[in-house]
């Protein structure tokens, strides 16, 4: 029962993916080829939210729920990030799911996602694997 809050908090979130459509392969694909603002509006209005809340997290000092400071470590840009983001778009566009809404879609009834899914599982381990042997 201690960590109900992250199961609820995934469910909610979870139902306000379906409910907002950004689950649909069509809405994807709606994006990827330019015919629909709908997704750009979510992600757009995502990336707006969360501007506002580092902001507020930074300005008042604010504790996580298990009364612990939160510390936003900098960032440095690197040119691994950009071959990192042309994978994910790449993975995004051909299989229709990231990993945010990807259980969602499990879910909501597209069991094709867990070949997605289990692949996802296999990049991250094979990253973690090599991560040591990478640049830096």
């Amino acid at each position: 029962m201690r960590n109900s809050k992250y199961l609820f908090t995934g469910i909610f979130f979870g139902i306000a993916l379906v409910k907002s459509g950004i689950i649909s392969w069509f809405r994807i694909q709606e994006m990827f080829r330019f015919q629909s603002f709908h997704l750009f509006g979510v992600i757009g209005t995502a990336i707006i939210t969360g501007i506002i809340s580092v902001q507020i997290i930074k300005r008042f000092n604010l504790k996580s729920m298990e009364g612990q400071y939160i510390k936003i470590m900098p960032k440095t840009f690197h040119k691994g990030h950009v071959f990192g983001s042309l994978i994910f778009g790449i993975g995004w566009v051909l299989t229709g799911a990231c990993p945010g809404p990807m259980l969602a879609q499990i879910s909501y009834g597209y069991p094709v996602v867990l070949i997605t899914f289990l692949s996802a599982i296999a990049g991250t381990w094979t990253y973690g694997y090599f991560r040591k042997d990478l640049p830096h």
